[in-house]
Parts: C-alpha cells; sequence; structure tokens
C-alpha cells in the first residue's frame, strides 16, 4: 500500500484536532472538530476560512515561446491575458476531452504559472513536457516546494490585510500579485491572487514551504477558522464549479461540460480543437443540469437519475444545501431529457423529485470589482 503523502501543515491539522482522511494520494482534513455546518457557515456566513490546498500542483513554464507553447497545449485564450492576470482554463487531448481543469497565471509574455489538479500532477506535467520538447520552453513543476492555502470569506481580506503592505483592495478579481508576508517577525515572499473555489471574496496564496506554518498561524491568530474537505465541497458544489473526476474527465468534452466559455475555437489551432469543433457540430452526448429536490432527501455521486421508471442519467456531485434548504445535484442525463420536467434522483430506492434550476444553487459573492 503506497503511503500517503502529507502536506507542510500536517501536523498543524493534526493538532487542531482534524480528521485526517485520504485525498488524491495526500493525508488531508475532511472537518475539524467543530465540524462540518460550522465550517460551512463560517465561509458562508460573515467570517473568513482558511484551507490547505498544498496537494495542487504548481508548475512554472519559461522561455521566449511560452505564449505560443500554451496557447496550444490550454483551451482558452492566453493571448488576451494583461500581466497580474489568471484565466480559468483546461488541458485538453486529441480527442477533445479533458486530461485536467486548470488555471493559468500570465506574469511576463515569456513567463507563466499554472495551478493543476493533485490526482492529475504527474500526468498533467508528463504531457506538458512532452508537448514542450517542440517549442523554446522549460516546464518545471515545483508542487514539492510550494505550500498553497485559500483564504475565503466576507472577512478574509480584513484578516490577511494587516499581514502585508501591498493594497489588497488594489488585487481585482482573478488577478494576482507577488507581496511580502510580516508573519511574527518572519518575512515572507508571497503571490497573492483573488481566486477561489467557494463563491465568496477570497484569496489564494502561493508560499514557500518552510513559511507555511507561520502563515497559517498568523491567519488564524487573525481570526480565520481552519476548513477541511467537506465543507469546501458544499461550497463548490453549491457554485456548480465542475471537479475533475466528476463533472469533467477523459470521457467529456467542453461541450457537454458546459465549459465552452473557457475553450476558445476562433484564437487559432490548439490541442483537442478539431474534435471539440466535431462534437459541437454532433451534438453534445450528455447533458450537464444542475438539479434541485422538492422535497427531502440527499443526492450523492453515483444515484441515477429517473425520467418516470427510467435511468436517464447521472449524479456527478450532490450535496445538501444549507442554505439552498433542499438537496442538490450536478448530474449528466440524456439530451432527449434535458428538459423534461419530470426528473428524479434515486435515493435508496426511491423517486426523490427533482426540478430543473440555474446555477449557482446560491448567490455568489466574489467581488469582481474593485
Amino acid at each position: 500500500m503506497t503511503e500517503l503523502a502529507k502536506t507542510p501543515l500536517y501536523d498543524a491539522h493534526v493538532a487542531l484536532g482534524g480528521k485526517i482522511v485520504p485525498f488524491a494520494g495526500y493525508a488531508m482534513p475532511v472537518q475539524y472538530t467543530a465540524g462540518v455546518l460550522k465550517e460551512y457557515h463560517c465561509v458562508r456566513g460573515d467570517g473568513a476560512g482558511l484551507f490547505d490546498i498544498s496537494h495542487m500542483g504548481q508548475v512554472r513554464v519559461n522561455g521566449s515561446q511560452a505564449l505560443a507553447f500554451l496557447q496550444y497545449a490550454t483551451s482558452n485564450n492566453v493571448a488576451a491575458l494583461d500581466d497580474g492576470q489568471v484565466q480559468y482554463s483546461a488541458l485538453l487531448n486529441s480527442d477533445g476531452t479533458f486530461i485536467d481543469d486548470i488555471t493559468t497565471y500570465k506574469i511576463t509574455d515569456d513567463h507563466y504559472y499554472l495551478c493543476i489538479n493533485a490526482a492529475n500532477r504527474h500526468k498533467d506535467v508528463a504531457h506538458l513536457q512532452a508537448l514542450a520538447a517542440s517549442y523554446d520552453v522549460s516546464v518545471v513543476d515545483e508542487s514539492d516546494r510550494t505550500t498553497l492555502l485559500a483564504l475565503q470569506g466576507q472577512q478574509a481580506q480584513a484578516c490577511l490585510q494587516p499581514l502585508t503592505g501591498t493594497p489588497l483592495d488594489d488585487i481585482a478579481y482573478y488577478h494576482f500579485a507577488a507581496c511580502t508576508l510580516d508573519c511574527g517577525g518572519q518575512s515572507v515572499a508571497a503571490v497573492i491572487s483573488r481566486t477561489g473555489y467557494t463563491g465568496e471574496d477570497g484569496f489564494e496564496l502561493y508560499l514557500p514551504n518552510e513559511a507555511a506554518a507561520a502563515v497559517w498561524d498568523a491567519l488564524l491568530a487573525a481570526g480565520a477558522q481552519p476548513i477541511g474537505l467537506a465543507a469546501r465541497d458544499m461550497l463548490r458544489t453549491e457554485m456548480g464549479y465542475a471537479l475533475y473526476g466528476h463533472e469533467i474527465s477523459d470521457t467529456v468534452t467542453p461541450v457537454e461540460a458546459r465549459l465552452m466559455w473557457i475553450t476558445k475555437l476562433d484564437k487559432g489551432d490548439f490541442l483537442g480543437r478539431e474534435a471539440v469543433l466535431a462534437r459541437r457540430e454532433a451534438g453534445a452526448k450528455q447533458a450537464l443540469l444542475a438539479l434541485k429536490l422538492t422535497g427531502r432527501g440527499i443526492p450523492r455521486q453515483g444515484y441515477r437519475v429517473l425520467a418516470g421508471d427510467m435511468a436517464v442519467g447521472e449524479v456527478t456531485s450532490g450535496q445538501h444545501s444549507p442554505l439552498a434548504g433542499a438537496g442538490i445535484a450536478l448530474a449528466y442525463v440524456e439530451p432527449a431529457y434535458a428538459d423534461s420536467d419530470r426528473l428524479a434522483i434515486e435515493i435508496r430506492c426511491k423517486a426523490a423529485a427533482a426540478e430543473r434550476t440555474d446555477l449557482p444553487f446560491v448567490r455568489s459573492r466574489v467581488r469582481r470589482n474593485k
């Protein structure tokens, strides 16, 4: 049995009473002693939640052909980025399906930084390095030296601002800045981006591993509360954000995943473009729906979606949403049933009626403007 990897903050999680579970090859806290609901309400309410997401991967791309390389390797239009801007994007294969979804950080025209999913890290890096052989570019995996924290919630800025002289008001949504953090007399070089996975205002902080504990402790002392994987999944499901292995995979194209908005077919050639074009013209093989139960029940991944007595799809992500006051689900269904008003989700051998709804399930409070 392969031993689970540990983030630099593993001991801090244990000391805080974190319940440790396997996740993407790492030993990660699924919740702390306050419980999942209190963690959820901290972020959705008027608090600030602190997440250790150091299991995510980080890749630095440098070189005179870095832009041309990423234009081919990713689905979004990297040329549209300004220095200091972040972009949600995807790595597609030649079949037009997902290798991963990623974020791209533009530092300069020949210098970029990618954040990739933990479970896909080694696959992604090997894929990118193979493609890079045709370009004047270097692709360096910096995951093992990097700690990544997410600070999310309405009080996130208030907690973080006292630690840095950089005016956080100046960092717009999906932008970033190199900053210095003062943590109990220790000066820490960090990259702070106004991004997140919760639908709340907040930041993600890239740090050297040796500074992880100092920054974590300083943010907790400033009033942030530690948040585990369970609450994080509740928050991202309420927003309808895709998760690899759930809404996206190597069997799904952006056409099905409702991610054509990050797939710029008019930017020129990129890996998977022709396959995505063909799928769009032929029509999606399945439709991704947002469903809300009209009665009691909690949908979970793998539960069948029913139209009458017939199974027509499957839940990819499901939770009880405290704010929506109902069970919510993302689900793929056969295209012929995408507009049906007679759908249900099978829960414990019973059909729980569900209605189609728009995303997000609850209102987003991200700060999109200064």
